[in-house]
């Protein structure tokens, strides 16, 4: 009697050639070690025990959780947010070189009366013939943003191109590490409501004043930094030594630069800095979500405000 049984037609034998399930013409006696389908040299990837195939690999990435900061933003190899915000703020200044008059623009002013000549006076709030009233106040918000890009020119002011230098050189001393510590997304936000609030207090404590600048958004880094390193108890910069330093210079450089917008930075940044270190970590992406927009609202509406007190409806 013949004893010999032929192998289950769906376990071929050593003999009968296999070919890999993602493409059928290569044969191969190599098989995945998590879904045991037969697998090419090229589909093969290496894991823990033997090889696994690209649709198993693809599935063990799924429940893989993504690395995060310490104060759950992604992590960041590079620092290309602070890169991108010295590029534009270079851009906008030799945009400023080739043609000056942009400077009047897109700096912050809350409101200004404009002649025909492009000679800007004080606006009381009232209309007059030959003049074209612009500002925040009159509807270009815009300014609020643009005038963090904007610096002195060489020969302008008390500064000339040392305003540009010094306010890139602690973008890229602070930048580095708050990106680093929160993750592209939340350095930006600090960043943009820094520069926001600095040119929000400006529009409301004097609104026909002209100002331009990333000090705020600066001063706002500074502020976000001592709390960030205070919680985390570790300062690669003297966090006390840089806000007294920091601060001195609003209170001294208050009668030459707009020390409005040095505050305001300073506030905007702290407060969304103070939110963003000390969220519960259960709920930390909701509350981080609701303080920037939380400031964000508030920097809205007072804006609003100024504008509805200076048009005289409330």
């Amino acid at each position: 009697m013949d004893t010999t049984s032929t192998p289950p037609s769906d376990q071929p034998s050593a003999e009968t050639p296999t070919t890999c399930f993602r493409h059928p013409r290569r044969e191969t006696y190599l098989r995945c070690s998590r879904c045991d389908r037969y697998i090419c040299p090229d589909c093969m990837r290496e894991a823990p025990v033997g090889f696994r195939c690209p649709v198993c690999v693809k599935e063990d990435n799924r429940t893989v959780r993504e690395a995060r900061t310490v104060f759950g933003g992604r992590t960041v190899s590079v620092p290309l947010v602070t890169y991108a915000l010295i590029a534009l703020t270079v851009l906008a200044y030799l945009v400023e070189l080739a043609v000056p008059g942009v400077v009047e623009l897109f700096y912050n002013v809350g409101a200004v009366l404009v002649d025909a000549d492009g000679a800007h006076y004080v606006d009381d709030g009232n209309p007059y013939s030959g003049y074209e009233q612009a500002g925040v106040l009159h509807g270009e918000w815009y300014r609020l943003v643009t005038s963090a890009f904007l610096h002195q020119l060489p020969g302008d002011g008390i500064f000339g191109i040392a305003h540009i230098a010094l306010n890139m050189y602690w973008i890229w001393v602070l930048g580095r590490i708050l990106e680093e510590r929160l993750g592209h997304a939340r350095f930006t936000a600090v960043y943009l409501l820094s520069a926001v609030g600095g040119s929000v207090l400006g529009v409301l404590v004097d609104p026909g004043q002209a100002a331009l600048g990333a000090s705020g958004a600066v001063f706002g880094l500074a502020a976000c930094y001592v709390v960030l390193t205070r919680k985390l108890h570790h300062h690669p910069l003297d966090g006390r030594h840089l806000m007294v330093m920091f601060v001195l210079w609003l209170v001294l450089s208050a009668s030459f630069t707009s020390w409005e917008g040095h505050l305001g930075g300073l506030l905007a940044g702290g407060v969304t800095a103070l939110g963003l270190a000390f969220a519960p970590r259960d709920r930390r992406g909701l509350v981080h979500a609701l303080v920037i927009g939380g400031v964000t609202v508030l920097l809205v509406g007072l804006v609003v405000l100024k504008s509805l007190q200076f048009a005289g409806t409330v």
